[in-house]
């Protein structure tokens, strides 16, 4: 299946989609990456939605991506008196290291790493930024705070500190359980919550030894100090918009996320835009015409991909939103103004490797070329390729189905599997013949066909080969 779009589209499945026709009218209307939270559900619920759609993909023969988000080390409060509690602005606020709250007068925070680390002048918000205070003194066993935007909290409310970089075990006992889980299971990416530095990614990296490609998730400020290094030991990257837009301010948002697509697209890493993209589509049929234009900026900036959250997984109307966000998508790269955008934000090859898939995309179209072909064995020829944003055709051929499966996240790649190349030449054989089947190209046609010599050799691509169809 060739869809007439570039961009990919990444669904977060839950109760409104988990069931196996959901998931292939899902599929049907535009969704190539399905995301599996592991922030809720059990893993007998999470083994049945990937057997299905394991199931979907036999049935369509196109490659589909699976990708598992753990949880993260999640800071909540603990539990109020009567539950609930209402904080006036101006008032003081005392924290202690307890999961229940003595009395009225304080607020349990069952996190003795935030003791720890907070420093009189740091900020604490709570629900999501709704409430928010400025610690006054911190001690081993108290915090007092001033509250600067009152209203009310209850029980186990999210709590995020944007000026405090704690030390919290990158992955927690649950997350542990559910990466060994979701690599049995075969998942294609795993991405990685609340990524504060760079050293974060070492112990999954370890962990996963290559079975699966690791997202860094980009949502806390710290982590944007180490940017440029995280991409660099990510596979991909996730732009989670909820809790950053959360810690930073919401106007140093739209310039995060251009900065953040670029430096992926420089460092060839897929970039995903997620987080209340369609929100308003969780309990309406159409979307805002505000999140449309949201939709539209990230693809003009240059995403990989655009994700779906609560629209997909929870919300009333799953298809829609899909639907209409490969309507936002389709329309966008159809612009005038897309393909300027693109081009202006190209950047000069940092390497050899990099050297060759921009010629190989210039050569392409210079020559008016059907299709571009990247033989890949671990997708990194494919990602430089696609980094340089070719309007032709980008077919990935690689012996690896769950390389073929990643592709599902890359920009304007379609893949197949193929383990009968043996050869350099046998390997320009089956480009000329995926790309009749794939796109119908004709006698006389030509392609441009990237590998490496010595063949088969991981990391060798360094050969063009302009091809004649016949």
């Amino acid at each position: 299946m060739i869809r007439n779009r570039r961009a990919k589209i990444v669904a977060t499945v839950g109760p409104a989609s988990a069931a196996p026709e959901m998931l292939r009218q899902l599929f049907d209307a535009g969704v190539d990456t399905f995301r599996v939270n592991f922030s809720h559900g059990d893993h007998q619920a999470h083994a049945e939605v990937i057997a299905a759609i394991r199931v979907l993909e036999a049935e369509v023969d196109v490659p589909i991506g699976v990708l598992q988000d753990l949880q993260g080390p999640k800071i909540r409060l603990g539990r109020l008196v009567d539950g609930r509690q209402t904080l006036v602005k101006g008032e003081a606020v005392v924290f202690l290291p307890d999961a229940t709250a003595a009395d009225e007068n304080t607020l349990p925070l069952p996190h003795p790493e935030i003791f720890a680390a907070i420093q009189p002048g740091h900020r604490l918000f709570i629900d999501d930024g709704r409430v928010r205070l400025r610690v006054r003194s911190a001690q081993a066993d108290r915090i007092e705070a001033e509250v600067l935007e009152g209203g009310t909290v209850s029980d186990r409310k999210g709590v995020n500190l944007p000026d405090t970089v704690l030390d919290l075990p990158v992955l927690t006992a649950k997350d542990r359980r559910d990466l060994e889980f979701g690599l049995e299971q075969g998942v294609d990416w795993v991405a990685l919550s609340f990524v504060q530095k760079a050293s974060d990614l070492d112990e999954i990296t370890a962990i996963i030894a290559g079975r699966a490609g690791l997202i860094a998730k980009i949502e806390k400020p710290s982590a944007l100090i180490e940017i440029d290094e995280i991409v660099r030991k990510s596979d991909a990257v996730m732009i989670a918009r909820g809790d950053l837009g959360v810690e930073i301010p919401p106007e140093d948002v739209p310039a995060r996320q251009k900065e953040i697509i670029a430096l992926c697209r420089r460092l060839s890493r897929p970039v995903i835009v997620a987080t209340q993209m369609l929100e308003s589509m969780t309990t309406a049929p159409a979307p805002t015409r505000a999140e449309a234009s949201d939709v539209a900026t990230a693809i003009y900036d240059g995403a990989d991909a655009v994700m779906l959250s609560a629209e997909s997984a929870t919300g009333a109307y799953p298809i829609e939103a899909v639907t209409v966000m490969d309507r936002i998508l389709r329309s966008t790269e159809a612009h005038f103004l897309y393909t300027k955008a693109v081009d202006a934000s190209r950047d000069v090859p940092a390497s050899a490797a990099d050297a060759i898939a921009e010629n190989g995309a210039a050569l392409g179209f210079s020559l008016g070329s059907s299709a571009i072909v990247a033989y890949s064995l671990t997708g990194i020829t494919a990602a430089r390729v696609a980094a340089r944003r070719p309007f032709l055709p980008l077919i990935v051929l690689t012996r690896d189905l769950r390389v073929s499966r990643r592709m599902a996240l890359l920009w304007g790649a379609y893949s197949m599997t193929e383990d009968s190349v043996t050869d350099y030449d046998s390997m320009v054989d089956t480009a000329s013949q995926a790309c009749r089947d794939f796109l119908g190209v004709s006698e006389g046609n030509t392609i441009v066909v990237l590998s490496g010599v010595p063949f088969g050799q991981s990391g060798s691509t360094n050969n063009i080969r302009v091809a004649a169809i016949s």
